[in-house]
């Protein structure tokens, strides 16, 4: 299993039971209220619901879409749809990707953001998280449909993971996933705040759809995940709301570390920064309770989202003022 983000059971078991202030995940602390259930809704098997559906086409303005078990069954099954291909792989980047396209007869290459557009005419697939998790690295449509043409001439994909496009969604090439070729992931955990629902999408073409559908099997999307992910996307009122908050929130974060006179990159929902003394850091805000993710190899660095509430925000303030100062 790879390393992720929460696991505040690990924390508790190593520095003791706190009242912890969990930032390491990028997920929205604010998550979108969950309305009453069906009654029934435990009892019958989870039969597809076209509804859904319909309502992530609009919601993401994707042509097709496939509801998933959250992005991960997505992200373990593709390569299992492919034989064996050159993988190019955005990094650094969300793990899963290279952990399982290393699998499965692909040889699978990690390339830096700057270096992708060279990397087009020696691959089959490519991989890219937009904005990505944790650098919060951007790729312009423009480029990445491009890119998408040329290896669609030989039968390859581009897939694009677009997790954190909530919030701006620029760059997003959803509408585009009709064509042969494009694979788009989307996810109702991040933006939502609804990561234990294991609600996610996949965009492309109706065919490949079908071919993951098969793949991963029947059932896939609880029956409440179905109704609660309904109402979300539905909920345009809210959507509206929330991105002004988390636009708000984002910004006064990336503020807070500027004048500890940190650096740092990343979307509305987390900031992301090469730190030279990550481990450190990490364990700084450990002993006080606060978890943040902890990056080594070759994307070493720290990831914090944001806090959900005035008391978090004082917490996060007080750490990093502490920081400061046993630094200088």
């Amino acid at each position: 299993m790879l390393e992720h983000g929460g696991k505040l059971r690990d924390a508790a078991q190593r520095y003791g039971q706190h009242d912890w202030l969990d930032l390491s995940t990028g997920i929205n602390p604010q998550h979108y209220p969950v309305p009453a259930l069906a009654p029934n809704v435990w009892h019958r098997l989870p039969e597809d619901d076209p509804a859904l559906a319909a309502a992530a086409q609009r919601y993401y303005d994707a042509p097709y879409m496939l509801p998933v078990a959250g992005t991960q069954a997505a992200i373990q099954a593709l390569p299992r749809l492919r034989p064996a291909s050159r993988i190019t792989i955005a990094a650094p980047s969300y793990a899963e990707h290279a952990h399982h396209w290393s699998q499965h007869g692909h040889k699978a290459s990690e390339v830096p953001y700057e270096a992708l557009a060279d990397a087009v005419a020696h691959s089959d697939v490519m991989v890219i998280c937009n904005p990505n998790n944790p650098t919060g690295a951007r790729v312009a449509r423009e480029d990445l449909l491009r890119w998408a043409e040329v290896l669609r001439t030989k039968g390859g994909w581009l897939i694009v993971d677009e997790a954190f496009a909530d919030t701006d969604n620029s760059n997003s090439i959803a509408a585009e996933s009709a064509r042969e070729g494009i694979i788009v992931l989307r996810s109702v955990g991040k933006f939502f705040g609804l990561a234990g629902l294991r609600l996610g999408f996949v965009a492309a073409a109706p065919a490949l759809l079908d071919a993951l559908a098969d793949m991963i099997g029947p059932w896939s999307v609880s029956g409440p995940a179905q109704q609660i992910g309904c109402a979300a996307l539905e909920d345009a009122h809210w959507q509206e709301a929330m991105r002004a908050s988390l636009s708000s929130a984002g910004d006064r974060l990336h503020t807070m570390l500027q004048l500890h006179g940190i650096e740092a990159n990343g979307t509305d929902l987390f900031q992301w920064w090469p730190e030279q003394h990550a481990e450190a850091f990490h364990e700084h805000m450990a002993r006080r309770g606060i978890w943040v993710r902890l990056f080594r190899n070759a994307a070493r660095g720290i990831r914090l989202g944001l806090p959900p509430d005035e008391a978090g925000w004082r917490r996060l303030e007080a750490a990093l003022n502490e920081w400061t100062k046993e630094s200088q």
